[in-house]
Order: structure tokens, then sequence, then C-alpha cells
């Protein structure tokens, strides 16, 4: 059985979707996005567990360049699955 990811949800700026995602597929296989929501700007990043010490510097570092809130995963069955 394989370990799950690890999944974060995030509320960022509308604007800065596709920047982040591009930013996140140059780092091919570290972090894996997904928009949730495009009106509200929530979105799913999940990440190895053994990639976690990478994947958190990078996304503290994406923070430094614009609002990345995190906030509760929303509820199941609210979006559908990866």
């Amino acid at each position: 059985m394989s370990t799950p990811f690890v999944k974060r949800y995030y509320q960022v700026p509308r604007a800065e979707i596709g920047y982040l995602r591009f930013i996140l597929e140059s780092y091919d296989g570290l972090i894996f996005m997904r928009t949730l929501d495009p009106h509200a700007a929530l979105i799913e990043v999940a990440h190895p567990p053994s990639r976690r010490p990478d994947a958190e510097a990078l996304l503290l570092a994406l923070a430094t360049e614009f609002s990345m809130d995190e906030v509760p995963a929303p509820p199941p069955g609210s979006y559908p699955p990866l």
C-alpha cells in the first residue's frame, strides 16, 4: 500500500493561481496543485511525506512573495478527489 500524500489547503490571490501552478510544476514531482474553487481562489497542494522538508521550504518561500493563507480542509465530498 502506498503512503498517502500530505495535503494542505490555501486561499491565494486569484491573479496568482497561474503563477503558482507554473512555479510548482517546475519542481517536477515535489508538489502537486489543483484549484478547488477558482472564484474563491482555493487550492489544494499535495506532496509525498518523504519530500516534506523540501515542500515546506518551497511553500514558505512562495508565501513571502504573495499571500498564501492556509485554511482548513473542505468538508468531504465538497470537491472531486485528486
